[in-house]
């Protein structure tokens, strides 16, 4: 009978310790999930106030590179699907897009001195190159909590919760493409 009770408690203690690991690894999961929804949303308005912005370089480059119109279109385009995309998986393709003609738009400058001159245009990039830093800085933080919370999904044994309760790993937010990486062209 002795033995019994040892075993009985000694049951009791385990369930007990795995109760209180079941607990906190949910409390966790669901930490680290508020935390890559509460990144995601910083860095989103970042991104909306740069999407905010390029109209007014649009419009100013456009008095200076009126046989321009195309590339314009195409960073407005651009814009507006990034600005309409509903998940962090579309967001970083649309911005991969965006991200893209934006370069090009900046390149322009290069062929229209008197563009480089106007001090309205000066102004404008000077604050979309603050914001790019501000979005940097978003996106790092975002991707470190993501990679924290997909560990955590992934590895063992909270995969097993992870399943249970439906965490499922989030994307990084990436918009590195191979066009980005090339040296601008323009050409006229």
């Amino acid at each position: 009978m002795g033995t019994f009770k040892i075993s009985f408690i000694l049951l009791i203690v385990v369930a007990v310790l795995l109760v209180a690991y079941a607990i906190s690894t949910y409390n966790r999961f669901v930490s680290l999930g508020n935390k890559v929804d509460e990144a995601y949303s910083t860095m989103d308005v970042y991104l909306k106030k740069r999407y905010d912005l390029i109209p007014n370089i649009v419009e100013t480059v456009k008095g200076y590179a009126k046989h321009e119109s195309q590339t314009l279109e195409n960073v407005i385009a651009a814009r507006n699907k990034a600005l309409t995309s509903a998940t962090p998986a579309e967001k970083a393709e649309a911005e991969k897009e965006f991200s893209g003609t934006l370069s090009r738009l900046l390149a322009l400058t290069e062929a229209y001195p008197e563009l480089k001159a106007n001090t309205n245009f000066m102004e404008l990039q000077g604050q979309l190159t603050n914001m790019e830093g501000e979005i940097a800085n978003a996106r790092k933080y975002y991707n470190g909590v993501v990679k924290t919370f997909n560990t955590m999904v992934e590895s063992f044994p909270s995969n097993i919760l992870a399943g249970i309760f439906n965490f499922n790993t989030q994307p990084l937010f990436t918009v590195t493409s191979e066009a980005e990486r090339e040296n601008v062209k323009v050409q006229f």
